[in-house]
């Protein structure tokens, strides 16, 4: 895999203006994250999700095929989305405006490690808002063993260079 965005004129925060994203670029972030106890029970709690998956271990254990606790399905979206910002969106990023084919292809555990790609899949300048542009991203999240846990393409307000 290859970085074709690191030579784009970055924002003081480090993000990439729209002019700096290239079409069919994909970056591997840098950020590796393990995940743990502490974050799914959290997140779970803070959201309001009881669900017995996520928070409750001996009902894994026993009333589960997995015979352990999932992490919840919205925390490693939004870690995947979290972990590509530093290297891409800081600074720049105006809003989100979408995110479509969000897919889960394996569970991921607490004390599994993720990591990201994301790929540039296309972008346009805003027709109603000058000094702007919509990027499309592709991000992936894999676990240890490399294995697909979650995708999805993604929308978002990207700031133009300052002239």
């Amino acid at each position: 895999m290859t970085d074709t965005t690191q030579a784009a004129i970055r924002h003081k925060r480090g993000g990439m203006y729209f002019e700096g994203f290239v079409v069919g670029s994909l970056t591997e972030h840098r950020y590796y994250r393990t995940v743990t106890q502490m974050d799914n029970m959290l997140f779970s709690n803070m959201t309001l999700n009881p669900q017995p998956l996520h928070i409750d271990r001996h009902f894994c254990e026993t009333e589960t095929e997995w015979g352990q606790p999932l992490m919840n399905s919205l925390f490693t979206l939004g870690l995947m989305i979290g972990i590509q910002v530093s290297d891409m969106t800081v600074g720049t990023t105006i809003a989100n405006l979408g995110m479509q084919e969000v897919k889960f292809g394996h569970p991921v555990f607490e004390g599994d490690t993720v990591h990201v790609t994301t790929e540039v899949l296309s972008k346009r300048e805003s027709k109603s808002r000058p000094g702007a542009g919509i990027v499309e991203f592709h991000h992936r999240c894999y676990n240890q063993d490399d294995k697909l846990v979650a995708e999805c393409k993604r929308q978002v307000f990207i700031k133009m260079q300052p002239k």
